[in-house]
């Protein structure tokens, strides 16, 4: 495989814009394209926070614990500052709110040792998952960049995970799914790592998909040919004032629009 990389500084203007040290990384499948700013950080680890829901449901799948989306887990009863997280709750209601407390439960049932296996056997990260079961996502213990962020969601596009089977991650593609137009379908989870002592991290990754139409040379009709994007952003913040879970959005939609995939 020929992949070409193209480096943007003038994505730089964007995350300046919000005062904000950031990364993206979008590779354009069909043309195994790598578009890259600020590829040192692209390369760079950090807590994966609540993206790391897209591998916790694959495992929770997976083995078993969850039979499908609709896997429910009572609330324990404890009032949390997000209303939504205050009630049982499916697996794709839980991906859909990122309610860490349903989470959090989903690895103690399904133990330390079945999920490091399945992060050794996809090699996630640095694959560290030492101390709690239920936490070492959110503490900075496991540690994941843009880069393999990116190749991770181009296995699970094509239900390459080894270790998964094409229904855990036709399930999990499912709940990714934010967006869906005619032209196109958008794909993505957010995360917001918040480790004592550092910047925070802000986290979106996903992929897009959109819709070509080629002739066949050989029959001459039409084909709907897809066409996958997949991409991680990332930058870090201490201004705890504003609101970052839309201006991320407000982010991607800028740095998306720069190749023709705006979806505001």
């Amino acid at each position: 495989m020929n992949i070409r990389i193209k480096e943007h500084e003038e994505w730089k203007t964007v995350f300046d814009e919000y005062g904000v040290e950031g990364c993206f990384e979008m590779y354009d499948n069909n043309k195994e394209i790598a578009h890259y700013y600020n590829k040192e950080r692209c390369a760079t680890r950090f807590t994966p926070a609540s993206t790391f829901k897209i591998l916790n449901s694959l495992v929770g799948l997976e083995t078993g614990v969850a039979n499908n989306e609709q896997f429910v887990i009572k609330w324990d009863s404890v009032q949390r500052w997000n209303e939504n997280w205050n009630q049982d709750l499916t697996m794709a209601q839980a991906f859909k709110y990122s309610a860490v407390p349903y989470y959090q439960q989903l690895a103690r049932l399904i133990g330390a040792e079945k999920m490091r296996y399945y992060i050794d056997t996809i090699k996630y990260g640095n694959m560290m998952t030492s101390g709690a079961i239920d936490s070492f996502w959110l503490n900075d213990t496991l540690q994941v960049s843009a880069d393999e962020q990116v190749g991770f969601l181009k296995r699970l596009y094509f239900a390459e995970l080894p270790g998964f089977s094409e229904r855990s991650q036709r399930i999990v593609q499912h709940m990714m799914l934010q967006e869906e137009k005619p032209q196109y379908r958008l794909f993505y989870k957010t995360g917001w790592g918040k480790v004592p002592g550092k910047p925070d991290v802000i986290w979106i990754v996903g992929f897009v998909e959109s819709i070509h139409q080629l002739k066949n040379v050989e029959t001459q009709k039409i084909d709907n040919i897809p066409h996958p994007h997949f991409f991680a952003m990332n930058f870090s913040t201490t201004d705890s004032t504003q609101d970052w879970g839309k201006i991320r959005m407000d982010i991607l939609n800028k740095l998306l629009a720069t190749q023709d995939l705006s979806f505001q």
